[in-house]
């Protein structure tokens, strides 16, 4: 039996359709308010029978941050996947963000070292490693510095890792997985998907920033191959940094302007400009606490270089990236196929 925490995400989810097609079985951890259905869309993606492969799916009610719930669930459970997270940039959700998250993982590697779980897959991100000053892409040993420019979020999934590495000192079994950003279908409003949601949209302005990106799929079939027994004894108890390619924000919007058929931006966001639309997000942040938020950390890397070596997992297991202008295509293509569906 599979455990699987954030399900309902962008990751989750695809993991989720990959386990149940492959015909594991699998508990998924998801909180009562949770929408589920989002699941159901992306299994929609990739079958014309959805439904049935998401019934094979064990869906449970429960909290990472209740060690005690996790522990009774965690019975009987061979392997985890970890993928569970807040993902924000809100000064105001910082403080939060990074309890829940390092809290959270603190809590499922204990329940994992008491139930014996013999296979532990985190979920965490390029942004628990470090950035070289000399223009050397990061790579898995680019140690994380702190420092008051770098974003909560990066702070959570750092401490987050530490609880694993921890957990692996006292003898538990473990994979992280360090994704840059991930492309791929999902919900459409929030994170990495909603690059695509804005072009279709339309955004005017681009930057000139350079980061690593790499599909969800990817992702899902790194972690999986790393679980394997086949690989798993000889590749655990390492971090493996999973990027495709190193992209500017300006060639992405163009890529996916030009797959969705949508005018590419034509206005490039200067940092002076950047700061003044942060500061007016701000005032408009205290009168509407939905309000997207543009931070001094997003801001920031808008027009920053960070460059990535995802190559150690290829050198060391039979994997290829799927180069990022396919997942674009891709990825445009559901979003097409579902504005087509809401217009119906």
């Amino acid at each position: 039996m599979i455990f699987v925490t954030g399900g309902t995400g962008l990751i989750g989810s695809h993991l989720l359709y990959k386990l149940v097609s492959e015909g594991e079985k699998v508990k998924a951890l998801k909180r009562k308010k949770s929408n589920v259905q989002q699941v159901l869309k992306t299994f929609s993606y990739y079958t014309e029978k959805p439904e049935e492969l998401f019934a094979c799916i064990e869906w449970v009610d429960g909290d990472i941050l209740d060690y005690f719930g996790l522990e009774k669930l965690l019975v009987g459970i061979e392997e985890v996947y970890h993928c569970a997270a807040i993902v924000s940039f809100r000064s105001s959700e910082r403080k939060q963000m990074i309890q829940n998250n390092v809290d959270g993982t603190a809590n499922l590697v204990n329940a994992a070292l008491v139930n014996g779980v013999k296979k532990f897959c985190h979920v965490s991100s390029v942004a628990a490693l470090g950035r070289n000053l000399n223009g050397i892409p990061t790579d898995e040993q680019t140690n994380w510095v702190p420092s008051k420019k770098v974003s909560g979020y990066s702070e959570s999934k750092f401490f987050s890792e530490t609880e694993v590495w921890r957990g692996i000192e006292e003898g538990m079994d473990a994979i992280i997985v360090n994704p840059s950003i991930v492309l791929g279908p999902g919900d459409w409003n929030t994170g990495s998907s909603q690059l695509f949601k804005t072009v279709w949209d339309g955004l005017w302005f681009y930057t000139k920033g350079v980061t690593g990106y790499v599909d969800v799929n990817d992702v899902v079939k790194a972690m999986v191959l790393l679980m394997d027994n086949a690989n798993f004894e000889t590749l655990k108890n390492q971090r493996y940094l999973l990027s495709a390619e190193d992209w500017s924000y300006q060639n992405l919007f163009n890529q996916i302007a030009y797959a969705l058929n949508k005018p590419h931006p034509k206005y490039f966001a200067s940092n002076l400009m950047l700061r003044f639309a942060r500061c007016a997000v701000s005032v408009f942040g205290l009168i509407n606490k939905n309000f997207s938020s543009l931070s001094r950390e997003t801001a920031a890397a808008a027009n920053s270089v960070s460059r990535f070596d995802g190559n150690k997992i290829s050198q060391n297991a039979n994997f290829q990236y799927l180069p990022v202008t396919k997942s674009i295509q891709q990825t445009a293509a559901f979003l097409k196929q579902d504005m087509r569906n809401i217009q119906a």
